[in-house]
């Protein structure tokens, strides 16, 4: 046959490459399969967080075939993704008109008892007026990441999260904090409600308050299937830098601090200056391995360990309090926040 005869008679049964190319593409087993091979490959959790992987390939797959739709598609996908009860683990389907996102996260404690943005802002304002009515300033912002106040003998400090200040202005930003609180006899460290951050920013705000270089935690990096799959471990450490604070510290902490807030807990809990109040964090630790599907949609998952100091892995769990005590919305019509005051107590009493 004349070759270009025959070019052209390919390009007319596939409709020409590029829709090959798309047929592929957007194939709903392509896609399903994809999914589950990079969770089976690189997902750090399924023995910690009780999933059977292979057991959920086995469930879902028979249910995907080449005409099941998009929105089928996601709601399989979801289902599927839902024992791993994971915050890092995400699917975001653009494709299906109104942009959808699914996590499969159990809501923190913190989220159902304050359950709508009001009920949060009213939090917000409450620990304001906590602080105000025991003479800590109005507040003081340094970047959108430290806010700030003091007593007499007193300081405050809200880190709202961990990203989104250059390190030459955080270093800025700390040292203008840091200067405003000389002279106090103790810190209080908020990070409830913080969504978390990256591990440059939590070392860079945590080696503020080191008094020596130590063991900030290890990491192992799941690089491919089976549970031996595992990179080197890695040791970060904390080291003094800049000018620091070595008064006591109070860490105020909750279920709604997640991530890099994690990370920051338990990094600080190595320090000996420093004594956790609230609820235990989130315990989601890793960084979140993006990636995206043959049709376009995007997913992360987490795909690294974190180990405390001495080698324990509190993903799941979160960092542990030494002193428990839970925000519940009767605070707000008590119009204190008895964390803060707690705070407060403890610190005074040193």
């Amino acid at each position: 046959m004349n070759h270009r005869i025959l070019f052209l008679t390919i390009g007319f049964l596939c409709s020409g490459p590029i829709l090959c190319g798309a047929s592929k593409a957007t194939d709903p087993v392509e896609n399903f399969e994809a999914l589950w091979n990079m969770l089976n490959q690189r997902y750090a959790f399924f023995d910690l967080r009780g999933v059977d992987w292979k057991a959920q390939h086995e469930k879902y797959r028979p249910k995907v075939t080449k005409d099941t739709t998009d929105e089928e598609l996601f709601g399989l996908l979801c289902e599927m993704l839902k024992p791993l009860k994971d915050g890092h683990v995400n699917l975001k389907a653009k494709s299906l008109g109104k942009k959808k996102t699914y996590n499969p996260e159990e809501s923190p404690r913190f989220f159902e008892e304050f359950n709508n943005s009001k009920l949060e802002k009213q939090f917000e304002e409450l620990v304001r007026k906590t602080l105000r009515d025991n003479d800590l300033g109005e507040l003081k912002n340094s970047t959108d990441l430290l806010v700030y106040s003091r007593n007499k003998d007193l300081g405050y400090l809200l880190i709202t999260e961990f990203e989104g200040a250059r390190p030459k202005k955080l270093d800025a930003a700390l040292d203008k904090v840091l200067a405003f609180m000389d002279g106090t006899k103790g810190l209080i460290i908020d990070i409830r409600l913080n969504p978390g951050g990256t591990d440059q920013c939590v070392y860079q705000i945590a080696s503020r308050f080191a008094d020596k270089k130590r063991v900030g935690h290890h990491r192992k990096t799941k690089t491919k299937t089976g549970p031996d799959g595992f990179a080197e471990l890695k040791t970060r450490y904390l080291n003094p830098h800049g000018d620091t604070y070595l008064k006591p510290i109070i860490l105020l902490t909750h279920d709604a601090s997640f991530s890099g807030a994690d990370v920051f807990a338990m990094v600080m809990t190595e320090l000996p200056q420093v004594t956790l109040v609230g609820e235990p964090t989130n315990g989601i630790f890793s960084n979140m391995l993006e990636k995206k599907l043959p049709n376009g949609w995007k997913y992360t998952l987490s795909f690294q360990v974190y180990y405390s100091a001495d080698m324990t892995c509190y993903e799941g769990q979160g960092i542990p309090v030494d002193i428990p005590m839970k925000n519940m919305r009767s605070d707000l019509e008590k119009g204190e926040d008895p964390l803060i005051l707690k705070a407060l107590e403890l610190l005074s009493d040193k």
